[in-house]
């Protein structure tokens, strides 16, 4: 049911008092022109939360690539969580993982035809990828993970909210995962309820909807997670079906992500045999990590395999894995699916923004003015 992964600290809710208190005073600021937040004459769609990690960030964010970059040419702006450079920095085939953050990087191995691109601050960011000898000609700009980043005023505000982890039964950080008080979703344009169990009731999607209680002004949509085929990270190897997993076979779960349950628990309708061996999110894996990985699975009965993340592959990919490991592992793809009959809806939205509001579009409408 919703909300069922909440864990609350209540021995550190004064100190979330203290925080609530901060942010309140920031976003005050921002409502009230003390601090700044700047537009641009190029279409910007925001994709972000109001909660510590784990709502489905990058299946979204691939989601509007796939939607867009056959018409458009995409850019996608992030922070580059973790990366070890600093400034902007745009992605080229050559670039290491390190110097962009995983996500980042697994995006831009899976589209290689667009711009991705980090940087701290979003709004020079955008500057670089509008900048034609830097970029050329971007038409829409992603914004990953941005939803607290204010200064950047987007024209469509998509806020993620994790069907377990509902932003109404939540606290602030410390002794909950909100990063700001649930009233921060007025703020957005678009509410996506991400990782919906398949088999939700009308009843589900009517409580859920009551209990966010947005303004007319802002859209509902409800996704789960479809998984793809398991993708073979040994070349002598093929790829096979989820469906092909025997109940007699053993999988070892290896995860670096935020919320690694949901997977875990959608596994288990293949095969109750899953050993988990979890991560902190964006966990770069060390030596002593990949011997433990090597031990766990060694130490697992016959018939057995390694499933992980494609956010955790990019970690993995180039480090020098023992043979056992890299024979056996496999990649679990993973696409967002609407529910609800919701699709074409939401994609004659973004379409329709980004059309409207093109650089091209707003040339012409200025010629046209004059």
């Amino acid at each position: 049911m919703e909300g069922d992964l909440i864990k609350i600290n209540e021995w550190l809710t004064p100190l979330s008092w203290l925080y609530g208190a901060g942010v309140f005073v920031r976003n005050e600021m921002f409502e009230l022109g003390l601090l700044k937040s700047r537009s641009f004459d190029i279409p910007v769609i925001s994709i972000g939360n109001i909660t510590v990690g784990g709502t489905g960030k990058t299946p979204h964010t691939e989601y509007l690539i796939d939607l867009l970059h056959r018409h458009f040419k995409v850019a996608v702006l992030s922070r580059g969580y973790k990366r070890k450079t600093k400034g902007f920095v745009l992605a080229h085939a050559d670039t290491r993982m390190q110097d962009i953050g995983d996500e980042p990087f697994q995006i831009k191995e899976k589209y290689p035809d667009i711009y991705v691109a980090v940087d701290k601050d979003r709004c020079h960011g955008i500057e670089q990828l509008c900048d034609d000898s830097i970029a050329k000609d971007t038409e829409v700009i992603l914004l990953d993970d941005a939803f607290q980043h204010r200064y950047v005023k987007p024209g469509i505000n998509i806020l993620l909210i994790d069907y377990h982890r509902m932003i109404t039964e939540d606290k602030l950080l410390p002794a909950g995962r909100l990063r700001e008080p649930k009233e921060g979703k007025n703020r957005a344009n678009i509410v996506i309820v991400t990782k919906c169990p398949r088999d939700i009731k009308p009843m589900g999607f009517r409580v859920i909807s009551k209990a966010l209680n947005l303004f007319p002004y802002q859209k509902l949509y409800f996704t789960t997670f479809r998984y793809g085929n398991l993708q073979a990270a040994h070349p002598d190897r093929n790829d096979r079906p989820l469906s092909s997993l025997d109940r007699n076979e053993h999988v070892l779960l290896l995860t670096g992500i935020a919320s690694p349950e949901q997977m875990l628990i959608d596994l288990k309708q293949y095969t109750k045999n899953i050993t988990s061996l979890s991560f902190q999110d964006h966990h770069y894996y060390s030596e002593s990590d990949l011997q433990n990985v090597y031990d766990t699975f060694r130490n697992m009965p016959e018939k057995k395999l390694i499933i992980t993340t494609e956010k955790d592959y990019s970690r993995l990919k180039g480090m020098n894995l023992h043979e056992e490991i890299r024979k056996n592992l496999y990649v679990l793809p993973i696409k967002v699916e609407f529910m609800q009959g919701q699709e074409n809806t939401f994609n004659e939205n973004i379409i329709g923004y980004v059309r409207k509001n093109s650089r091209n579009s707003i040339l012409a409408k200025g010629k046209n003015a004059k």
